[in-house]
């Protein structure tokens, strides 16, 4: 895997995650964003992904396609095709395709999540990520491409602001505001650091152990969202100030803001316990260290305050 490594959704949360580790590895990097803009140490290319030309232009001489681009969170109508037009261009270069997924196929779950557990999504986002993920395995038992898909929970880290956990816990936080948790916050939560995501989905670009498979990304262990809240407000210096956000509340809310009423689905995600279980990782590709929720979260503080004073993330 010594080629091109090329992060499609650059300038996301786990795409930006992603061309760190990557350059931190030394390896080649081509950073595939819809505005384009400077990364110290990559390529930098500006791509339609959703046509054919885009993605074809996107992955050429690609070793490795790290697939972390989406649609808009209020509208994945497009997400299959996008996908869809991503694979066919990966398996034109050659290249291996690793999907950054998440957790919505599953749908409500007893006990944590595992790679398989039923997949019964209870909802429309849920019903989609399983059609990519499922087309894309059917593409890798054909021949037609390499594919490898790491699954992580809600991930929070520096560059992290389109998640639940960005503006409305660490946002807050920094500015003395009060932190909006969705559901229940005494019920455990898996949360993933980007850092963390970023090395995990690098493991399943470069091992062939990986082809083939869904991978539930190693996290630190789970914690409820009242102390992982503590734990924010407390690195931060302030009093907790927590905000819970109940399923009638974001009913009421989301009649005025598309993005809350997006959430409203996928509530029963933070309304009991939702954890994952990395240990198939861990057996097939070696003990994974992960960052301890105190770093992880340091660091995230840290990131936000960089950004609000302006200065250079």
């Amino acid at each position: 895997m010594d080629g091109v490594h090329v992060v499609l959704g650059a300038s996301g949360g786990i795409g930006g995650a992603l061309v760190t580790e990557l350059l931190r590895q030394g390896r080649t990097v081509r950073a595939v964003t819809r505005t384009g803009g400077a990364v110290a140490g990559a390529e930098v290319i500006r791509a339609d992904l959703g046509t054919a030309a885009g993605a074809a232009e996107a992955v050429k001489g690609a070793a490795v396609v790290y697939h972390a681009a989406q649609p808009p969170y209020t509208d994945w109508s497009s997400f299959p095709v996008l996908t869809r037009t991503i694979a066919a261009a990966s398996s034109a270069a050659g290249a291996k395709l690793v999907l950054a997924d998440n957790l919505y196929m599953y749908g409500p779950v007893d006990g944590p999540l595992r790679e398989d557990s039923p997949t019964h999504p209870a909802s429309k986002k849920g019903a989609i990520r399983l059609e990519m993920a499922e087309e894309l395995l059917s593409m890798h038992r054909s021949g037609a491409l390499r594919v490898s898909i790491g699954r992580a929970s809600d991930y929070f880290g520096p560059g992290g602001l389109n998640t639940s956990l960005g503006e409305q816990v660490f946002g807050a936080a920094t500015r003395g505001k009060k932190a909006r948790w969705l559901g229940d916050p005494d019920v455990p939560h898996t949360e993933h650091f980007l850092d963390d995501v970023a090395r995990g989905l690098v493991v399943l670009g470069t091992r062939d152990e990986a082809d083939g498979a869904v991978w539930h990304l190693p996290a630190a262990p789970a914690m409820t969202g009242r102390d992982f809240v503590d734990l924010v407000y407390r690195t931060a210096g302030r009093p907790a100030a927590l905000a819970p956000t109940s399923r009638g509340m974001v009913r009421l809310a989301g009649v005025f803001v598309p993005i809350v009423r997006a959430l409203h689905e996928v509530m029963y995600q933070w309304e009991a316990p939702f954890t994952t279980d990395s240990s198939r990782f861990d057996a097939a590709f070696g003990p994974f260290p992960v960052t301890p929720h105190e770093e992880a979260v340091a660091r995230t503080v840290a990131w936000f305050r960089h950004r609000q004073a302006g200065a250079p993330a």
